[in-house]
């Protein structure tokens, strides 16, 4: 995984060929040999893809909100070459039927299995992009969308929704209902400049296909682990995760399955199978 990242954002030690200055030379050579020396520069930028599958667009909208970094990221650090979401179908002028290879996907929301063309675009972009990136709870867990199962209508139609690692393989996970504002800036700085030590988190959640707050009342309070710091309370985007008698509590109407409080309990890291295999627990 690590070398895959490092392959498709430069991140080896090896210096990029663009930035080999040109040595002395007639004016006329030096022409010819900045240009193609621009060109690798402009593609060496991270080809970013953005595609929204079942979801509330609420991970776009956070995405967007980065109005401080966000005009430097789309201009400077990335190229964004396909996401019906964000832009039209015109890219560099030319009408994109097909889509392109990309260095990076973002996918937010789940999958519907008996949406033929989500099926389809999520199977073509794993085969087309470097990294998949799950973006939000509903792309990660599934969320509350895993409960959905339609009938409403006069001739019912059941609808099956999935999380994206359920049929194709996620290198990295970035859960949150919505994905807060600062870790996607972080992160897409981070993917940039190859920083895998803050990206890492992001890796091992890739596996992750489920969480609510039930995971925190069986793995961390039940097991001894919480400290009571009340990280999973502020986490938690519908105040399902509550305080009764010092010990965090979860209010199982009110939460969405969204596994944030989870993810963000920092005792949810630790190496709990280590831990008792090295003291004999």
């Amino acid at each position: 995984m690590f070398d895959k990242l490092k392959k498709a954002f430069g991140g080896s030690d090896e210096a990029p060929k663009a930035e080999k200055k040109v040595e002395a030379a007639p004016v006329k050579e030096e022409v010819k040999a900045e240009a193609p020396a621009e060109t690798k520069a402009a593609s060496a930028k991270p080809r970013i893809g953005y595609i929204h599958l079942s979801g509330c667009t609420g991970d776009a909208m956070s995405l967007t909100e980065n109005y401080d970094i966000l005009s430097t990221v789309l201009t400077d650090m990335v190229d964004i070459v396909y996401g019906q979401t964000l832009v039209d179908k015109w890219i560099h002028g030319t009408f994109a039927e097909e889509m392109p290879e990309m260095d990076v996907c973002l996918i937010e929301g789940s999958v519907c299995l008996q949406d033929e063309h989500s099926v389809h675009e999520l199977l073509e972009a794993r085969e087309k992009s470097g990294l998949i990136v799950a973006f939000g709870s509903c792309a990660v867990t599934g969320c509350f969308t895993t409960y959905a199962r339609g009938g409403q209508q006069a001739q019912p139609k059941h609808e099956a929704f999935l999380p994206i690692s359920s049929l194709v393989k996620v290198d990295a996970a970035l859960p949150g209902c919505p994905v807060a504002p600062e870790m996607i800036a972080k992160t897409v700085v981070a993917v940039c400049e190859g920083d895998l030590d803050y990206l890492k988190p992001a890796m091992d959640l890739a596996a992750c296909n489920a969480g609510c707050g039930c995971d925190v009342l069986t793995n961390v309070i039940r097991q001894g682990l919480c400290s009571g710091c009340g990280t999973c309370g502020l986490a938690c985007p519908t105040r399902a995760m509550g305080y009764s008698e010092g010990r965090p509590s979860c209010d199982r109407d009110r939460c969405i399955k969204c596994g944030t409080c989870y993810v963000m309990c920092p005792r949810s890291w630790l190496p709990e199978g280590r831990i008792k295999k090295e003291t004999g627990l």
